[in-house]
């Protein structure tokens, strides 16, 4: 399609020229309108179309798989808002309140509309770098840190395409040359999990998008229909969430819909406190899906269809002993039962139904290929039996589909046109198409991605269930758990653990993700707004004597944040008599000038110590004239008042000692014996205002989360911990304001 695009030479629309590029529109440009002129498009079927926001539009428009512009009716509306609002930063005056006004929204969002890329990112960034030498001495100043952070989120993920266009038409104004902007191949990334599949690139940093893109198999807009289906057994894991944020992501693509079904066809492990946690993590990740619906709804189609295939010599019933029939399925030997008649299948298949003492002895397997080379089309467990009452049906069933055998019915039945499936199950993906074919049903396509995969992680429900089973953990929000409500409870932001999943896109390599850039992006979400607190660890803290301190305290209201309005103000009391943590102390020498932080200079005339010879006191004088850049300890200090709450500040370590079990490894073998430490501590009395779920940094200490805000004076505030990616190494024990964050 042959486009062209006219502007004035020195007001190229930066916003168009960066959407047509992201988004691989090819089209010809000639500069020659008059200033102040809008920019036309002429379309290769001679109609024209005019101004910067009309045609920024378009291109949302025609890049439909994008997301660009076209989702639902109350998004799209809000990118229009957005639209209008461009303007405003090439006004002089109101720039920075628009800044401001941005900063402000981007607080706990990673995109301006939604979780991905829209040409309201763009029109904003464009006007932001329209204003040239302002913006940048404002980045650089980082005044406005979400906004900063947004800004290079955007300019990082599309640096090529954003940089070309820059280069061009800003960095090269009235060459008046034609330029033609064509799709590349996008820019190789250094995430863990790029993938190059069918010479298409994914890479999907933050949840944008590349300007090529991996696609579902015949997908066609509007008629995606995709399924979550967790199986009700524990609560949302990491693991879990990848394939929920997949789905979501695609049906966005593609405008079509997710459904969530509880894969519910095991009893024994099944629960509906799960289906309640697990809709309630669904919720938290955001998934919009438009129903609800459980295996266990389609019980009595499986049932029938299970005896169609029985009549149609396509599966029969088998009482061959289980560690015997695996072995002969590893062997390839066929079943003594495989040939019977259709009526004694018939037969013992009704003795399965009734779940009498014959029929608990059997199950329903398939009759395919005991020879093929692929184990899974050896004669699978279609059904077995189960006296285990279901938690939604209660006892009316005996006997119970396997996931091999309603997945694909389920799948055709609700209209399933593609499956999202680890590629873990590849070998059984053959498996699925097969029964899908006996059954008669319509196929499904299949779509894989790779595990998420994290060290010193168990991802198994089943061994999850074994440490809340034994009292290893408090329950399955425990913070030591890869749960969501676990992760969350830790401190861990939604915002954060989306970006790091989308990151991974739809990759078929199998990664083994580190913890610490999952916590590094949260850092970069938590830093620039939680408010600034001190505390002092109560055990040996020691007190330091000021003997021209105020003997009257006074008090002064001072930002939690200096850098952010918005974390709010405290009231900080100022003393002849503070409280330091023993660690600093033990440091300083006789004579030595230190900085109090938020106060100023003194310094240290005496040192006492106990029999000992621990430090338990300290004299000096304030020097508040001091040079603050010339101390070598800058303290964080608290008035020794009884207005201090006490706290109780608890770190955590991994469940397991080895980064990767082995698949024959048992992990109780390497279960971690000392996985929390609690520490107490005393904390400046505007703490007493915490709530539980806020995140706050201790000065020099680290981050850290609510989880029990104070009840009354006699039971310490609870604080976890909250990891801010570092690798703890040797290193690090070097710098001297982490080591002492860990004493």
């Amino acid at each position: 399609m042959e486009l062209k695009l006219s502007f004035a030479a020195d007001t190229p629309p930066l916003a168009l020229l960066a959407a047509a590029k992201i988004a691989g529109l090819s089209f010809t440009t000639d500069k020659t309108l008059a200033p102040g002129s809008p920019p036309a498009l002429l379309l290769s079927n001679g109609q024209r179309l005019q101004g910067a926001h009309v045609l920024l539009r378009y291109v949302g428009r025609v890049a439909s798989i994008l997301n660009f512009y076209e989702r639902d009716p109350y998004e799209s509306s809000q990118i229009d808002e957005w639209l209008d609002y461009a303007p405003i930063f090439g006004i002089g005056s109101e720039f920075e309140g628009a800044c401001s006004c941005v900063d402000k929204y981007l607080l706990q969002r990673t995109f301006l509309v939604g979780n991905i890329l829209s040409i309201a990112d763009i029109a904003i960034w464009a006007g932001l770098v329209g204003t040239g030498v302002r913006w940048e001495s404002l980045r650089k100043s980082k005044k406005y840190q979400n906004l900063v952070r947004w800004f290079n989120s955007v300019s990082a993920e599309y640096d090529a395409a954003l940089s070309e266009v820059l280069q061009t038409y800003v960095g090269k104004k009235g060459s008046g040359k034609s330029v033609t902007l064509t799709s590349k191949e996008p820019k190789a990334s250094n995430t863990q999990s790029t993938v190059v599949e069918n010479g298409v690139n994914l890479d999907e940093t933050a949840g944008s998008r590349s300007a090529s893109e991996l696609d579902l198999p015949e997908a066609e807009i509007g008629k995606v229909k995709l399924r979550f289906a967790p199986e009700p057994s524990g609560y949302l894991h990491i693991g879990h969430s990848k394939a929920a944020l997949l789905n979501q992501y695609f049906a966005e693509r593609y405008k079509g819909q997710v459904i969530v079904r509880f894969d519910d066809t095991n009893p024994d492990k099944e629960r509906s406190e799960f289906v309640e946690n697990l809709l309630k993590d669904i919720e938290t990740l955001g998934i919009k899906y438009s129903s609800v619906t459980h295996t266990s709804d389609y019980f009595p189609q499986l049932m029938e269809m299970a005896e169609r295939l029985i009549r149609e010599g396509k599966a029969y019933v088998d009482d061959t002993p289980r560690e015997q029939m695996q072995h002969e399925r590893m062997e390839g030997i066929e079943s003594r039962c495989r040939n019977n008649s259709v009526e004694e299948n018939l037969k013992l298949w009704n003795e399965m139904i009734a779940g009498s003492v014959r029929g608990l002895m059997c199950c329903l397997r398939g009759k395919l290929d005991m020879q093929d080379p692929n184990k899974s089309l050896r004669d699978p467990v279609y059904y077995r039996c189960n006296l285990t009452p279901h938690h939604r049906i209660g006892s009316k069933y005996k006997v119970y589909p396997t996931y091999d055998f309603c997945c694909p019915f389920v799948d055709a039945v609700e209209g399933i046109t593609h499956a999202l499936r680890s590629s873990e199950y590849h070998d059984r993906n053959d498996q699925y198409y097969r029964i899908q074919m006996d059954m008669g049903c319509k196929r499904v396509h299949i779509y894989e991605f790779s595990r998420l995969n994290m060290v010193y992680t168990l991802l198994s429900k089943r061994k999850l269930l074994w440490f809340v089973q034994n009292g290893k953990v408090e329950g399955w929000d425990d913070p030591r758990f890869p749960t969501v409500q676990g992760i969350v409870r830790r401190g861990l932001k939604i915002e954060a653990l989306i970006q790091f999943i989308l990151e991974q896109g739809a990759s078929k390599n199998l990664n083994l993700m580190e913890w610490d850039k999952l916590w590094a992006i949260n850092k970069k979400i938590i830093d620039p707004v939680c408010p600034r607190h001190t505390a002092i660890t109560e055990e040996r803290r020691v007190l330091l004597i000021l003997s021209d301190g105020p003997k009257d305290p006074f008090v002064r209201i001072l930002p939690k944040h200096k850098k952010y309005e918005g974390a709010g103000e405290k009231a900080v009391t100022y003393s002849n008599r503070i409280w330091i943590d023993y660690v600093d102390a033990e440091s300083i020498s006789v004579s030595e000038e230190v900085t109090l932080k938020d106060w100023g200079n003194a310094i240290v005339k005496e040192i006492k110590k106990d029999q000992d010879g621990k430090v338990s006191e300290l004299v000096g004088v304030l020097h508040l004239e001091g040079n603050v850049k010339k101390t070598k300890l800058k303290l964080t200090w608290l008035p020794d008042t009884n207005e201090l709450v006490r706290l109780n500040l608890v770190d955590f370590d991994y469940l397991i000692t080895k980064k990767k079990l082995e698949e024959d490894e048992n992990f109780v073998d390497v279960v971690n014996p000392s996985t929390k430490k609690e520490t107490l501590a005393l904390g400046e009395s505007d703490m007493r205002n915490l709530k539980s779920g806020d995140i706050i940094q201790l000065e020099r200490k680290g981050y850290y989360r609510c989880d029990v805000p104070l009840i009354r004076p006699s039971k310490p505030i609870v604080l976890f911990s909250i990891p801010d990616g570092k690798q703890q190494t040797n290193d690090m024990l070097s710098d001297e304001c982490l080591r002492d964050s860990r004493n």
